[in-house]
């Protein structure tokens, strides 16, 4: 459930992915602060980064979508949409205008964040691009600062690291950085170091040289070009595997490494003072040793300077630079882990590291400070856990009480308890490997049957184990009371059926009897019995299904027609029906009277792994490896809906016993509530958007398929293309634009046509003008004004692929609204961001087409006249602002001063005060 980069807030709050949605905890307190999610969107999470503006996230999804959330707020910025697959890496400039993106397709794209538009697309690497940083030094001259904070690197996973300077928009440089995929990347705080980690446990560090970047691209006396990555050195780690993730403490001097799958090694990166301070020992020692040899030898060597052959003591070495600090070991595989961004707790400790593992937990461990004693060895310290809610492994069984009022749930390892109505946990206890489980007559226990052939009774009151049985020789595959509430039956992989009566004893409450075995030819996978309790079904693994007489256990029918075992089965409340799902993907519906199959329905694209029917009806649910729920009519065959919203296989189903929900639980460690609403369902509706998600799909698939710029013949056909991605929202925005262009023009010709009949005839004081539009009239718009209000409410970021959808004919009609709101002075600043792309998208055409110049002349200078009164407004309020800052300047120096100083006098000191000055006080 916990997928990628996690971060620290600075109150102790984790900001951690769960599937599409983002959640964020209180790690002290455990809580639940909030969660954001976009209603409709059901990507997955699958990286995310946080702004240097601090309440500002950058999330990206398994569409290749991107949003900026707003963490005070927990809502949505701005949605980007250009990649094509899993965004994979997210980088912020310095300032947090600017958002670098790459992505399992390979292309890296540079977002503008207060224009909320895509600047432009970088291709180069050929393959899924796993890190990407800004370089911005902070010891740099304010003259070289703008061409520094362009410069950019990338690393992929075709071993490729690579130098991009955005101002030109073009790669530098290219290194072969690695033999093996490189995995992760990361920029040391001062902006000096780089280091990279591999897929083969190498992980090397590389210099940057800055002078090569101010002083461009030049050639050095033997031709070469000078570089601005150097490699330095490779340092070694104390486990060789995947170093699948670097990172530097942002202000600390910490540099951590993750090269295994549960522990993380730290660094502690020394001061120039303490690396001279060891080589002074170190030369000390090896001056020491040589006197010893020389005293104990007989044969004259001749005498040696004490610094020759050894290094400068400025130069300092990597090795040096980093020393191992310790090793944090998790309680389970690290998917990743962020450094806190604050100081945890200055008295005891200095670091943090905030961990999320693939069980679904989270993990805060304390650094402790380096020491000075050679014996002592430095452990981090767990300091907060958060494991209790949720499950660490996949949901495989889930059951309701009979007022639907509490959720049991069973998972490898722990049992859950939910509160339906608060949708909280508020029971957890250990279990083994739970396979099946049903609700004991009264809802006050729990009977869970495992994998090791134990069937255990839970108590959830006191939340304990009351009984454990070994029932069967190998895994209880299925559990089910009988309708009268005193036999509970199971079937095994042990081929035998066994019938359980309860006992209430003194001092145990509640306990197992073994009565009867029923003895099959293959191994149980499902028992079921009817609800007028006359019949008992029993599914085997020789894909039959046999029904006995539940009373005397006498053989009544066998319905064989699957091709693959049945995996589930369920009999209606009228038990006249009873249906199957296999793992063949089909679901069969058989009548109980003469065993006869009433209809075979492929439903699922892989296997069935539950079907439930609704009581009092012979509607019924089923669900499959698909990741889908499906509700079914049983009576005409029909699929009545299609429900998605897991990312990977649904194991577990729960009907309610009222009609109300339905509960799901899947292998992505989730559980879901499907809530039955008041809105009537019409198949005919349902039927027909399918088909128009399958239609949208498929147009934009090809759209975007045939984006120029792309691959020809195997080979790049550009280093910069575009941003322009089709989605089914640019679509729709598209076409409300060439609707609106077609009301207008409508309307304006009508009008068109009045004026010049009135000119025309004499008696033009009876004509009555033509009825307006409907839609004008109840908005009380006129045309232009109407068409500016549906382009206004196209999102900027997809305005410009919403554009794209016109054709020519319609872009013709556009620009005469563009001129008339250049004119008018309506909304200047999407005019010319309209006018400007349009112009550069159908330069051809236009320059092609004579008529296009009697509009174009008119509109380039109205526009030209807007857009100077634009610039003098900013212009008018920039000066104001800067008179504002400094008049609170000179305030704040004259209330400091306790004097009433003039304003030049203020100013004067306001100016001295820029420059640094030393000051003796004395008290």
């Amino acid at each position: 459930m916990v997928h990628s980069y996690s971060r620290h807030g600075p109150t102790q709050v984790g900001y951690v992915p769960a599937l599409e949605d983002v959640l964020v905890w209180d790690m002290k307190k455990g809580q639940q602060l909030a969660m954001w999610h976009e209603t409709g969107h059901r990507a997955e999470v699958t990286c995310i980064e946080r702004s240097p503006q601090g309440n500002v996230f950058g999330i990206g999804y398994a569409d290749g979508s991107i949003r900026l959330w707003d963490s005070g707020s927990s809502s949505v910025i701005a949605t980007f949409n250009g990649h094509k697959k899993a965004v994979t890496a997210l980088a912020f400039d310095n300032e947090g205008v600017r958002l670098a993106s790459g992505s399992q397709d390979t292309d890296l794209i540079i977002w503008d964040i207060v224009a909320e538009a895509g600047l432009y697309r970088l291709r180069g690497h050929r393959n899924e691009v796993t890190g990407i940083r800004f370089l911005v030094p902070h010891t740099t001259p304010s003259t070289s600062t703008d061409s520094l904070s362009s410069i950019l690197l990338t690393v992929s996973k075709d071993t490729l690291m690579k130098v991009w300077d955005l101002s030109t928009q073009h790669c530098m440089q290219t290194v072969v950085a690695h033999r093996a995929e490189i995995w992760s990347m990361d920029v040391s705080p001062d902006q000096k170091y780089l280091f990279t980690g591999s897929n083969d446990g190498d992980l090397k560090a590389w210099r940057i040289k800055y002078e090569a970047i101010a002083d461009g691209l030049r050639e050095s006396e033997s031709g070469e070009i000078d570089k601005i990555i150097h490699f330095t050195a490779s340092l070694p780690l104390a486990l060789h595997h995947r170093v699948s993730h670097v990172l530097f403490h942002p202000f600390q001097p910490y540099f951590a490494v993750q090269s295994h799958e549960r522990s993380v090694e730290v660094f502690r990166i020394r001061t120039e003072e303490e690396i001279k301070k060891k080589e002074l020992r170190r030369r000390k020692r090896e001056k020491e040793k040589k006197e010893k040899e020389k005293v104990g030898s007989t044969v004259t060597e001749p005498k040696k300077t004490s610094d020759e052959g050894d290094p400068k003591l400025d130069e300092v070495t990597l090795p040096s630079l980093f020393a191992p600090l310790l090793v944090v070991r998790a309680s389970g595989k690290i998917r990743s882990f962020d450094f806190g961004t604050r100081d945890a707790g200055k008295g005891k400790s200095g670091v943090q590291i905030f961990v999320a593992l693939a069980s679904n937990a989270l993990e805060v461990y304390d650094i402790p400070p380096p020491t000075t004693s050679k014996g002592e060895t430095l452990e981090a310290t767990r300091a907060y856990a958060l494991d209790l809610p949720g499950h660490r492994n996949n949901v495989r069984t889930l059951c309701l009480s009979s007022d639907d009022q509490v959720l049991v749930s069973g998972a490898n390892g722990s049992l859950k308890v939910w509160n339906m109505k608060t949708t909280a946990c508020i029971r957890t206890m250990d279990c083994g490997y739970a396979i099946c489980s049903s609700f004991l007559p009264g809802d006050r226990h729990v009977a869970v049957g495992t994998k090791s052939g134990e069937i255990l009774i839970y108590d959830l009151a006191s939340s304990t184990l009351v009984d454990s049985v070994k029932a069967h020789k190998a895994t209880v595959w299925s559990l089910h009371v009988r309708p009268d509430g005193k036999v509970l039956v199971s079937g095994g992989a042990d081929k035998e059926v066994k019938f359980w009566e309860f006992q209430q004893e003194a001092a145990k409450s509640f306990s197992l009897v073994h009565a009867r075995t029923l003895k099959m030819s293959d191994d149980v996978l499902s028992v079921r019995y009817s609800p007028n309790g006359k019949l008992l079904a029993v599914s085997l693994l020789d894909a039959t299904v046999k029904i006995f007489y539940q009373d005397s256990l006498k053989f009544f029918l066998s319905l064989y027609g699957h091709k693959l075992p049945v995996s589930c089965m369920d009999i209606s409340d009228d038990s006249k029906l009873i249906v199957t799902g296999s793992s063949d993907k089909n679901v069969k519906i058989w009548g109980l009277d003469f065993g006869d199959c009433h209809k075979s329905i492929f439903a699922h694209e892989e296997g069935v792994t539950q079907v439930f029917f609704e009581k009092r009806s012979h509607y019924f649910w089923t669900v499959g490896r698909d990741r889908l729920l499906k509700y079914w009519d049983g009576d005409k065959f029909e699929n009545i809906q299609k429900l998605d919203g897991h990312h990977s296989e649904i194991w577990a189903l729960a009907v309610s016993n009222h009609g109300n929900f339905v509960v799901t639980g899947s292998h992505d460690k989730s559980i879901r509530i499907w809530e039955k609403l008041d809105e009537p369902l019409f198949l005919e509706e349902e039927r027909e958007r399918e088909i128009e998600n399958v239609f949208e799909r498929g147009l934009v698939d090809s759209l975007n398929h045939d984006e120029p710029g792309g691959e020809i013949n195997g080979q790049l056909s550009a280093e910069v293309t575009t941003v322009a991605k089709q989605t089914t929202e640019t679509l729709v925005a598209g076409e409300r634009i060439m609707e609106a262009l077609d009301l207008a023009d409508g309307e304006l010709k009508a009008l068109r046509e009045f004026e010049e009949q009135k000119a025309r005839e004499s008696d033009a004081v009876n004509l009555q003008p033509p009825p307006r539009n409907p839609v004008l009239a109840a908005l009380d718009l006129q045309s232009e004004a109407y068409v500016l209000r549906v382009v206004e409410k196209v999102p900027s970021t997809a305005l410009h692929d919403a554009l794209l959808v016109l054709p020519f004919t319609k872009v013709i009609s556009l620009m005469y609204y563009l001129n008339v709101w250049a004119q008018m002075g309506w909304n200047v600043t999407l005019v010319a961001r309209i006018v400007f792309f349009l112009l550069r998208v159908h330069h051809h055409q236009i320059v092609a087409n004579k008529l296009m110049r009697t509009s174009l002349i008119p509109m380039r200078n109205h526009l030209r006249g807007a857009l100077q009164q634009e610039k003098d407004i900013v212009g008018y309020n920039l000066a104001a602002l800067q008179y504002m800052r400094q008049k609170h300047e000179a305030e704040g120096i004259a209330s400091f001063l306790g004097q009433d100083l003039e304003g030049n006098e203020a100013h004067e000191l306001a100016r001295e005060g820029k420059k640094r000055k030393r000051v003796s006080i004395r008290l």
